[in-house]
């Protein structure tokens, strides 16, 4: 039985049928040159036949005392891969919205708590021969970090390479069946104290609050995408060449990821001003910032990272002034956070993630206050071309969780020479969620101009 870090508890506990917590992907391949009318099957065909599942991909929550389901993983025994891996076509002739509106469909479905908290779905049927890969894991199990980085561990940036490894194919580790397993309770007695000494020491850094260094939670107005969601998706997706949000970053000394934070801040500026619903005071955005070690990236499992709170200076016209706000309130919270030990880091971030709970509770939509109003996500990802079995990456559209009272989430990954983002809002309560990808552009182009 392994426990649950804090992080990893709270998504499990805060899911219900209008708030899925899992996070997912959408892949975009080109078929290698040679590949025949049958590829698609048999690239099918040879993911099923991978049956050997490594631990993390047989995770499904454990009860403990009668009924809490959000402590602690079991590991299933078998794993039944005809569920968690499926294959689909989109109607003839099938296109990007096409695409679109089935992975809305499957992003908006829970994951089976009965089963490991994960999915994958092979679809084809594009009208300009690509094929599309579809895969959602609870986001208890992985960030979007570690997320990405198991996806490059199964590409090769060899384009005549035709072994298939997938996601959960790497065989399990070998159990001594003569050491007798440790109780739960053994476990529990052992695990809580450590538990409780990193949740408690927290003490010290939040003295980082108290001098101006980090934003706090529930100081974000209140905005139309701050309401009650449900269940159902909606899903935009655009790329951007690198290239361009480079120039922007040489100019001004700031980051790639500022860059972004300031296209997001401009479209959201814009998307607001059109439904005469911006608020006087700038909207902040939690921005997850990855803590693990260079050791730990391939081997550390479940969240490991920073609930950064950003001041997207949306209450600026002037785009440069902006970006100059959105770079001071990212490097005052990343100072904070990189002078603490790990365990104390990732109990900041529950601290400051604590209000998403209270988030359910009735009434709340009367507060004035908002914890923050949207997460605004950057995954580093693979910098050159890669492949599986011969068909080439052309996109990595990652695709995140709307909160309750945070009906829309932006999520983006490097592939190769591109910036991909992956836009999920609550399809009742986000109208014109495409109308986004526009006003992202138009940002970057506004930036590029008070930049050059």
């Amino acid at each position: 039985m392994d426990l649950l870090n804090p992080l990893d508890a709270i998504f499990l506990a805060i899911e219900s049928r209008e708030h899925p917590m899992h996070v997912g992907g959408l892949q975009l391949f080109e078929p290698p040159e040679d590949a025949g009318p049958e590829y698609t099957r048999e690239l099918f065909a040879a993911m099923t036949a991978a049956s050997e599942v490594r631990p993390r991909f047989r995770r499904q929550p454990r009860r403990l005392l009668g009924g809490f389901s959000s402590l602690a993983w079991s590991h299933a025994d078998t794993v039944d891969m005809g569920y968690h891996l499926r294959r689909s076509a989109l109607p003839a002739p099938g296109g990007l919205d096409d695409l679109l509106d089935l992975t809305e469909r499957l992003h908006g479905i829970l994951l089976d708590r009965h089963r490991p908290l994960w999915e994958a779905r092979l679809i084809e049927g594009l009208a300009d021969g690509r094929f599309a890969v579809y895969m959602k894991m609870h986001h208890a199990l992985i960030d979007g970090v570690s997320a990405m980085r198991l996806l490059q561990r199964t590409l090769t940036d060899d384009p005549f390479d035709t072994r298939l490894t997938v996601p959960w194919g790497t065989p399990p580790p070998v159990r001594d069946d003569t050491v007798e397993p440790e109780s739960p309770w053994a476990h529990l007695r052992r695990a809580v104290p450590r538990m409780l000494r990193a949740t408690g020491s927290i003490a010290a850094p939040l003295r980082g609050v108290l001098d101006g260094r980090l934003t706090l939670p529930m100081t974000a107005p209140r905005t139309l995408f701050n309401t009650s969601i449900g269940g159902a998706r909606r899903i935009a997706v655009r790329s951007w060449p690198l290239e361009r949000i480079n120039a922007v970053r040489l100019t001004t000394g700031a980051t790639v990821n500022d860059v972004v934070l300031a296209m997001s801040a401009a479209a959201l500026r814009t998307y607001l001003l059109e439904r005469d619903a911006l608020p006087d005071e700038p909207l902040i955005a939690m921005v997850p910032v990855n803590i693990r070690s260079a050791a730990e990236s391939d081997t550390a499992e479940g969240n490991m990272v920073a609930a950064c709170l950003a001041n997207l200076g949306t209450h600026i016209d002037d785009p440069a002034e902006r970006l100059r706000v959105i770079s001071t309130s990212m490097r005052e919270a990343k100072q904070v956070f990189t002078q603490l030990p790990k365990l104390e880091a990732m109990a900041l971030s529950a601290a400051l993630m604590t209000p998403l709970g209270v988030s359910l509770l009735p009434g709340f939509e009367a507060l004035p206050r908002m914890p923050f109003n949207l997460v605004i996500s950057n995954v580093p990802g693979p910098r050159k071309p890669v492949y599986m079995q011969g068909a080439r990456l052309d996109a990595n559209y990652p695709l995140s969780i709307p909160f309750e009272s945070q009906a829309m989430n932006i999520t983006l990954a490097t592939n190769g020479d591109n910036l991909d983002f992956g836009l999920v809002g609550c399809r009742r309560t986000v109208p014109d969620l495409d109308r986004m990808i526009d006003h992202l552009e138009n940002g970057l182009a506004e930036l590029e101009r008070a930049t050059a």
